[in-house]
């Protein structure tokens, strides 16, 4: 299951909830194919003014950042440089749809491979073939 974590300052997030979920799991899909859409799990995270702070001080403005989980052997595979560019792109694209073009330059993404034996779903781990010991 894709896991995508947005973090922007509160303020900026409020009402553009609806417009980030469907940019970040088209980005997802535009990647993987159609097939994954049902397993994107979003998630928003609002952060309070003056606790998001850049070089010791708090900022009034912050472009998102994005967190996305994935199985660690994505980035063993043949084509893993491909995925990354295109999921980074993808990611960014989402953002400035509904953001808009100025924080373009300023959007950070992080792939964090998880390897599946480090990985629990119903209180069970999940083996590498997706199925829970």
């Amino acid at each position: 299951m894709p896991h995508v974590t947005l973090y922007a300052l509160e303020e900026e997030l409020a009402g553009r909830e609806p417009g980030l979920i469907a940019e970040l799991t088209s980005a997802v899909v535009s990647v993987y194919g159609e097939w994954v859409r049902s397993s994107v799990d979003v998630r928003l995270i609002g952060v309070p003014a003056g606790r998001w702070a850049r070089g010791g001080a708090t900022v009034a403005s912050a472009a998102p950042s994005i967190t996305f989980g994935m199985r660690e052997e994505v980035f063993a595979r043949q084509d893993a440089a491909r995925v990354v560019a295109q999921l980074v792109s993808a990611f960014t694209e989402a953002v400035t749809a509904v953001f808009g073009d100025d924080c373009r330059d300023e959007v950070l993404v992080e792939l964090v491979g998880q390897p599946t034996s480090r990985s629990g779903l119903g209180g069970k781990v999940i083996s590498a073939d997706g199925t829970h010991d």
